[in-house]
């Protein structure tokens, strides 16, 4: 598939509905690449209402904070030719059921998101299973739902079902303001429903392109202890539920009872 796909925000033709343009935005930030773009019609978001700044803003910031989990992705694209949006069947090729998805996606391989198509908000959302179990954590709320069934929900414009995979951990960002920035100072390893015995591994690559710090979480009981193996974090932590370590200034391990 394509490694990068992405498309024009609102659509290049047209003037589209606010409820149409408020879940268009949702699903452009949540795509590879964003952008606000048209022919005729500026998609500036305040040409539209109030609400669509609220909108444009939140999952701006959101993009921004995954950057480090993003940018990743994107290099290991460009190495292995794995696109960063992915077919669901390419991560859950042992789930019949995701066969024949086509209105959800996986972003990478922690991250789930369905975007949804209905003014009123419903959306239904498959949470693939596996034999090793777990459940699905919200991003967002945090709300956990248990994989190999379906879910039909309601989401206001500021939410979507974005889910983080059971047994996986999503470098988290310091910076809401932009894009661009040291992707391994002020890092917090957010670790998503990882099983009592379980690692899960992480990278973070610099914008130079090169692997800025690269290595695992693991747990035993309530204990998670971080190493990073290669190159270093900077004023780090671990996150367990919204329950957040210390911040570990400098150092390649990280030991911590949640």
């Amino acid at each position: 598939g394509f490694a990068f796909w992405s498309h024009d925000i609102g659509g290049f033709e047209g003037n589209p509905p606010p409820a149409v343009y408020k879940r268009w935005i949702q699903f452009g930030l949540m795509s590879s690449h964003s952008r606000l773009h048209g022919s005729s019609f500026y998609r500036v978001p305040w040409l539209v209402d109030e609400e669509s700044c609220d909108v444009l803003r939140v999952f701006t910031r959101l993009k921004h904070q995954l950057m480090p989990y993003l940018y990743a992705k994107a290099h290991e694209a460009t190495e292995t030719g794995v696109p960063l949006m992915r077919a669901m069947l390419i991560e859950h090729p042992q789930d019949p059921a995701c066969a024949t998805l086509d209105r959800q996606y996986q972003l990478g391989e922690s991250l789930l998101v369905a975007p949804v198509f209905t003014e009123s908000g419903e959306a239904e959302v498959y949470l693939p299973g596996s034999d090793e179990g777990g459940r699905w954590t919200h991003l967002l709320s945090g709300e956990k739902k248990a994989g190999g069934r379906w879910y039909r929900e309601t989401h206001d414009f500021l939410s979507m079902p974005l889910y983080a995979a059971p047994n996986s951990v999503i470098p988290w960002g310091a910076e809401t303001e932009r894009p661009d920035y040291d992707y391994a100072s002020g890092t917090v390893l957010r670790v998503f429903e990882l099983a009592d015995g379980r690692s899960a591994a992480f990278t973070v690559v610099g914008l130079d392109g090169q692997v800025a710090a690269r290595g695992t979480v693991s747990r035993s009981g309530g204990r998670y202890m971080a190493q990073v193996a290669e190159g270093a974090l900077r004023s780090w932590g671990l996150d367990v539920d919204g329950r957040r370590s210390p911040v570990q200034a400098e150092g390649a391990s990280l030991s911590w009872t949640a």
